[in-house]
């Protein structure tokens, strides 16, 4: 059976979009000409962003969301959709990052990062999803990441949530097999963010050389929000009746001056 064309015009909310790889995917989406709904906690970057947007020429609505409210994430949805329309492109991003070895961070901030990046991220899947079926359409990206194959110590709990999100993604995928909807899963290497950035010296210290003894840290490159903004894009971007399940983005490692 022949799919139907992605309409002309497809709304995208992206969670988490008042800084990092949700800032950076939203402005790259509507500077493709997508309507986008830039949500998370702060308000007034995301209306700084949304001004850029329309600046530029592009449709941008800031919309007030915490992940981890059920109520917050149903009234930001129906916000958005009010706005701008039936809700086609739903990218989960939102996040942040708490460090510190298993067995010396308080339970409290191991079940807060559970709940910030694997129950908010189903939050969201829930609220919008329904609607995507009905229209027989639609695509929810999940942001996670390269920890769930390469674990990284000082991060259990951040690793144990992203797990969860493939898990969750491995299985929602065969759920929605035959409804036209796609579920599919983005998984960034090291980014730079603003996730991490205010650590003190002693705990950032203390973590490369972890990384460092484990292999993990093998360089010194990272990639920019963009890279994963442009990989969001591609994937929403395949036609109907094609499928980009996970797409896996790395840093390449420097290369010498001397064959640049």
């Amino acid at each position: 059976m022949a799919f139907i064309p992605h309409p002309e015009r497809r709304p995208v909310l992206v969670a988490g979009a008042s800084s990092g790889i949700g800032a950076a995917t939203a402005e790259w989406l509507a500077a493709a000409g997508y309507p986008v709904a830039l949500t998370a906690r702060r308000v007034e970057k995301l209306q700084e962003l949304a001004d850029k947007i329309t600046a530029a020429g592009g449709e941008a609505v800031a919309v007030p969301l915490d992940v981890t409210d059920d109520q917050s994430v149903l009234d930001c949805v129906a916000k958005a959709e009010a706005a701008l329309g039936s809700l086609e492109v739903v990218v989960s991003g939102a996040g942040d990052l708490a460090v510190g070895r298993s067995y010396e961070q308080p339970v409290d901030r191991f079940v807060d990062q559970i709940d910030i990046h694997l129950n908010g991220a189903y939050r969201l899947y829930r609220a919008v999803i329904p609607g995507m079926i009905e229209r027989a359409r639609g695509d929810f990206v999940f942001i996670g990441s390269d920890v769930t194959q390469r674990p990284r110590t000082f991060s259990s709990a951040y690793v144990a949530a992203k797990s969860g999100i493939d898990g969750l993604v491995a299985t929602v995928q065969m759920e929605l097999e035959g409804t036209g909807v796609r579920a599919g899963l983005v998984r960034p290497g090291q980014t730079l963010t603003g996730m991490g950035m205010d650590l003190d010296q002693k705990t950032t210290e203390d973590m490369l050389n972890d990384w460092i003894k484990f292999g993990i840290a093998r360089h010194g490159n990272f990639l920019g929000p963009e890279h994963i903004a442009q990989a969001i894009a591609g994937m929403i971007a395949m036609p109907r009746g094609s499928h980009m399940r996970i797409v896996e983005v790395e840093a390449e490692g420097a290369v010498p001056k001397t064959k640049r």
